[in-house]
């Protein structure tokens, strides 16, 4: 749990480090990762286009711009927040405050990421389709 939480406040500091792409998606290019190939293929953004310009927008506290870039990325930023004190509350606990383990709140924030990812992107294409 404690290395989870590390690895969240790294999150966060990294998207604080980069600068937000102004078009909404791209900001992970920063860190030496190749453009979206879906996006590229099918000139339609994919579920997480955006994600890491939401998180950049996230901790520089412009809540607006996150949602445009990414809406469930708006919303998986500020779980991520509150995600770091629970997890190091468990560690010193030795077990997850509320949770007998944690697998069912893993679980649990896995397909709700999933799922609003996929919820935002099917907007996302419906806004756009109406658009045109």
């Amino acid at each position: 749990m404690v290395l989870a939480a590390i690895g969240l406040a790294a999150v966060l500091g990294v998207a604080r480090r980069l600068e937000p792409d102004p078009r909404g998606f791209g900001t992970h290019t920063q860190l030496g990762l190749s453009p979206c190939m879906f996006a590229q293929v099918t000139g339609v953004l994919c579920p997480s286009c955006g994600m890491t310009t939401s998180f950049a927008w996230f901790v520089r506290g412009r809540l607006e711009r996150s949602w445009r870039a990414n809406a469930a990325g708006s919303l998986l930023a500020p779980t991520c927040v509150a995600l770091i004190p629970w997890l190091l509350a468990g560690a010193a606990r030795g077990r997850p405050v509320g949770f007998r383990s944690l697998e069912v709140p893993l679980i649990g924030l896995v397909v709700a990421t999933v799922a609003l990812s996929l919820l935002s992107w099917t907007i996302r294409l419906l806004i756009g389709r109406v658009l045109r």
